[in-house]
């Protein structure tokens, strides 16, 4: 009979008792981990501690023509809820719903606050209507409708309803291609089609614009027309063909 010697035993025995260290300390590490987890994950979903706080809500950008309050009320909804379960994505579909409201982000202020951003349907031109003017903004959305037009907003002399409305649109692409001190000086606007724009200044000054393609360029042409000394004292400047300018 094969003897096994007395050294070559314990050996084994010292081997067999470390392998079942090691099962040991894994299993207790890996319930360790399992148990952290599961705390943190309590934590987060369920703890009041990581839940929405109404009272932790920014809300920005709201302009002249958002409620803010309607904002509040809508998000105000989700107080309580654990903030990692609050939907954004359903709730920017709530928030879009409320009256000129263009767009709107979102983002999670941990431990307990959400912060808005909203980007406002804020007017930039009036348009007359049966009871006054309605004002819109730069795609042709109402935001509201006045007695009469803010001062500072050029008007734009075509109906907003019926075949008018494409060039109602243009004209307001147009506008909205200006640069911020030419859209400034605009007083009013009118179009019989949509390459035909033509911009009335505060000064009186008519410019002949037409579609709104190149309108970079005809920006440029117009504002060296109106200083250059053979031309600055026109009163009309057509760079409908801003290569061709044609004053008068």
């Amino acid at each position: 009979m094969p003897v096994i010697s007395t050294g070559m035993a314990e050996r084994l025995a010292e081997q067999k008792a470390m392998r079942r260290h090691r099962l040991v300390r894994r299993a207790l590490v890996v319930t360790s981990v399992v148990a952290f987890l599961s705390g943190a994950a309590w934590a987060v979903l369920y703890s009041s501690l990581l839940s929405f706080d109404a009272d932790r809500l920014t809300v920005d950008g709201t302009g002249s023509s958002v409620d803010a309050a309607a904002i509040v009320a809508v998000v105000a909804e989700y107080d309580g809820t654990s903030l990692a379960l609050v939907d954004t994505v359903t709730l920017r579909g709530e928030l879009l719903e409320v009256p000129n409201v263009r767009d709107v982000s979102i983002s999670r202020q941990w431990p307990s606050g959400l912060a808005v951003v909203v980007v406002a349907r804020e007017p930039v031109a009036a348009v007359p209507v049966a009871d006054g003017v309605a004002l819109l903004d730069q795609d042709a959305v109402q935001v509201g409708v006045v007695a009469v037009a803010p001062p500072e907003l050029p008007l734009i002399t075509i109906p907003l309803t019926g075949e008018d409305r494409r060039t109602l649109e243009a004209a307001l692409v147009v506008l909205n291609s200006l640069p911020d001190d030419l859209a400034a000086e605009v007083g009013s606007l009118s179009a019989t089609t949509q390459d035909s724009v033509t911009l009335t200044l505060r000064d009186g000054v008519v410019v002949e614009w037409g579609s709104s393609q190149e309108s970079e360029l005809k920006s440029q042409v117009l504002a060296t027309l109106r200083t250059a000394e053979v031309s600055r004292g026109s009163s009309v400047f057509d760079v409908s063909a801003p290569t061709f300018p044609i004053t008068r």
